[in-house]
């Protein structure tokens, strides 16, 4: 019995315990709110096929000519759904001395659990994308910024733009603008977790930091810049927990499982952004 933390009749918790693990993993994703969202119901399959148009273009028109025809070709994106998930085990020992609130306390780590689960997944296609700046060595800069949000606009690649980085690549940075980020609490990000993960806008990119932005090796961080529909999140199944007695420990094991997949949606919508992983 693996990862026992040793913490009623577990069964009355059941609908707290997921509606807190629900609200924490939803406040506590950053990556979750800035990319394209889907809804995979149950019974269709493992794979989301997500269509992608091509961009058309129109033209003038001369009076009584016959247009002509627009091929429009689709291709598509294929999103595979995993199960992610953890165990602990709850002694009923634990359960009954504690002087917490176990509901909250769970609830609260298996929440954060799989929101971190969920944005590492996400950050981790970051260095997909074909469009880098930066260099390893670099410490993150309002050129580098500035040369992302550039690869973008002459894409035609609609905003907003957003910047997702570890906060070593944002400490360089915010060291040397104190007067240049935008008052978190303005505009249209209200909601408390992302005030939490945003850090400001420049160059009209609203910037968030997260240690969910891994390291690509010893020496660098992939960040990016990136609109919406670069990459994608569908959701076949949000956070469920289950429960098993196990009554030889006086115990029971909780499950908490989330089953999604992640993936590219258009390449050009991101730029992989290269820093120093030794930005303090």
């Amino acid at each position: 019995m693996a990862n026992e933390s040793d913490t009623t009749s577990l069964d009355d918790l059941i609908s707290p315990l997921v509606a807190e693990a629900l609200f924490v993993a939803s406040e506590t994703s950053i990556m979750r709110g800035l990319v394209r969202n889907f809804t995979m119901p149950m019974r269709s399959g493992k794979i989301l096929q997500v269509p992608k148009y091509p961009t058309v273009t129109a033209a003038a028109l001369s009076e009584a000519t016959d247009l002509d025809n627009t091929a429009v070709s689709t291709s598509k994106s294929d999103l595979t759904v995993v199960e992610n998930g953890i165990m602990t085990t709850l002694t009923d020992l634990s359960r009954d001395a504690s002087e917490s609130d176990v509901v909250q306390d769970l609830g609260k780590l298996f929440g954060e659990a799989i929101a971190r689960k969920m944005d590492r997944d996400l950050t981790a296609l970051f260095s997909g994308f074909s469009q880098s700046v930066g260099n390893d060595g670099d410490d993150l800069t309002i050129a580098t910024l500035q040369q992302a949000a550039t690869k973008l606009k002459a894409a035609g690649v609609p905003g907003p733009y957003y910047g997702v980085f570890n906060p070593e690549q944002t400490h360089a940075l915010k060291s040397t603008l104190t007067n240049t980020f935008v008052n978190p609490n303005a505009g249209v990000l209200q909601n408390e977790a992302m005030r939490e993960g945003f850090i400001g806008r420049i160059l009209g990119i609203d910037i968030f930091e997260t240690s969910n932005v891994v390291e690509d090796s010893a020496t660098a961080y992939s960040g990016a810049v990136f609109a919406q529909d670069a990459l994608g999140l569908a959701m076949m199944k949000d956070i469920a927990i289950e429960t098993q007695r196990d009554a030889s420990i006086r115990g029971t094991e909780l499950v908490a499982t989330a089953t999604y997949a992640v993936g590219e949606l258009h390449d050009s919508y991101g730029v992989d952004v290269k820093t120093s992983a030794s930005g303090l």
